[in-house]
C-alpha cells in the first residue's frame, strides 16, 4: 500500500469526479477553507493499493501543538473518497496506517450513508463516541420531497411564513456574513442561558469556535459553493442558514432571533428554499448535520423528513483520551448537578 500526504490534488478530483455521495468538506477546497478558518493544516492521505483502488482520506491537523501530541481530524461529515464503496480490508488497512502515523488521537467521522459498512471493519480496540446525524434523501425531486416528506406542520408552516411579512435575502459573495454572525453570537447567548452558563465564557468560547474572520475567510474560498440565506423581518435580521452545495448539499449552519423568527416561522421557510434549491441543482442527498442529544433539534431535521442517522465516531488514540475526557465530564457534571440540588446522571457516550 502506498501512501502520500498530503494527498495529491490531482488524484483527489479525479476520485471526487465519479463519487456520487461526497460532500463540499470531502473536497480539496472544503479542507482549504476549513484550515483557513480554524489555523489547523491539511494532511490528507492518498493510499494506493496493490490491486489498483485508489483511496483518499481527507484529514486536518492542528498547528498549536508539536506533531507526536497532535489531534487528527476529519471534517463534519465524511471520511474516505473512493471510487466505490470502501472494503472492510481496506478500512483495516487504513486504520492500521493511521495508528502508526504518529498523532496523538486521529478522530474519523463516516459519512451517514456508510455507517453500517465501518462499524463491521473498525476493530474493537478503536473508541468509539456515538452520534447522531439527519439526512434527508431528494431523490425524485423537490415536488416529491415536498409532498410526501416534508410533514404536515413543516407545510404549513412554510406557508405561514409566505403570509407573512419577511425579507428573504440569498448570497454566495459574503455579503451576509456579518448578518448571520451577529444572529449566531445571540444564538448563543440564548443557548447559554438555558444551560445556565455563563453570558460571557459562552461567547469567547463561540468567537473562537467561529469567528468573524475565519468565516470570511471560509466563504471567501468556497465562492459559489457557500449559501447564505437570511430571513429579515421587519428590516431585521431574523433568521439565517450556511448551506455548501456541492455534489450533495451539507446545511452546516443556523442561528435566528427567537423573538423575531419564531412567529412566523422563518427558519422554516429558510429550509424549504435551501432545499429546493439543492434539487435544482441535482443533489441526491441533503445533510443536516449532527444532531447530538436534542429531542428538539431531532424533531425540527424531522419535519422536513431528515432521518436519524445513529453512527460512531472513531478514535485512534495512543493514550486513552476518549475514557480520560469521559470520565472527567461525568465527575464535572454530577458537581454541577449536585451543586443544583439535581439528580446525578453520567454525561459519558463512550463505547
Amino acid at each position: 500500500m502506498r501512501v502520500i500526504t498530503p494527498a495529491p490534488r490531482d488524484a483527489w478530483l479525479e476520485i471526487l469526479a465519479s463519487s456520487t455521495s461526497s460532500f463540499v468538506y470531502q473536497t480539496p477546497l472544503g479542507i482549504d477553507s476549513l484550515c483557513a478558518e480554524t489555523g489547523w493544516e491539511d494532511v490528507s492521505r492518498f493510499y494506493e493499493f496493490p490491486n489498483g483502488r485508489r483511496i483518499v482520506l481527507p484529514l486536518m491537523r492542528t498547528t498549536l501543538v508539536p506533531h507526536l501530541v497532535a489531534v487528527d481530524g476529519t471534517s463534519a461529515v465524511g471520511s474516505f473518497i473512493c471510487r466505490d464503496p470502501v472494503g472492510s480490508d481496506e478500512i483495516r488497512a487504513i486504520v492500521a496506517d493511521l495508528a502508526s502515523c504518529g498523532p496523538l488521537r486521529v478522530s474519523l467521522r463516516p459519512s451517514p450513508l456508510e455507517a453500517q459498512q465501518w462499524e463491521a471493519a473498525i476493530p474493537d480496540s478503536v473508541s468509539r463516541v456515538r452520534r447522531v446525524s439527519h439526512l434527508l434523501s431528494l431523490e425524485g425531486g423537490f415536488e416529491t420531497v415536498w409532498t410526501t416528506r416534508f410533514n404536515g406542520q413543516a407545510r404549513r408552516a412554510c406557508r405561514k411564513a409566505e403570509k407573512a411579512d419577511i425579507e428573504i435575502v440569498h448570497d454566495t459573495e459574503g455579503a451576509l456574513v456579518d448578518e448571520f454572525h451577529a444572529l449566531y453570537l445571540l444564538s448563543v447567548e440564548r443557548w447559554a442561558q438555558s444551560r445556565g452558563e455563563p453570558r460571557a465564557l459562552a461567547l469567547w468560547r463561540a468567537r473562537r469556535r467561529l469567528s468573524l474572520a475565519g468565516l470570511r475567510r471560509k466563504v471567501e474560498l468556497l465562492g459559489q459553493q457557500c449559501h447564505i440565506w437570511v430571513a429579515r423581518v421587519g428590516g431585521r435580521p431574523a433568521a439565517a442558514i450556511v448551506v455548501l452545495q456541492g455534489t450533495n448539499a451539507h446545511y452546516t449552519l443556523g442561528a435566528m432571533d427567537q423573538d423575531l423568527a419564531g412567529p412566523v416561522r422563518a427558519s422554516f421557510m429558510l429550509q424549504k428554499l435551501a432545499i429546493e434549491q439543492a434539487c435544482e441543482a441535482g443533489c441526491r442527498h441533503y445533510f443536516m448535520g449532527n444532531t447530538g442529544t436534542s429531542a428538539s433539534l431531532a424533531r425540527f431535521k424531522e419535519h422536513f423528513g431528515a432521518v436519524a442517522c445513529p453512527f460512531f465516531e472513531y478514535r485512534i488514540e495512543r493514550l486513552p483520551l476518549t475514557g480520560i475526557v469521559a470520565a472527567a465530564r461525568d465527575v464535572a457534571g454530577s458537581i454541577l448537578s449536585i451543586a443544583r440540588g439535581g439528580r446525578v446522571e453520567s454525561a459519558s457516550r463512550v463505547k
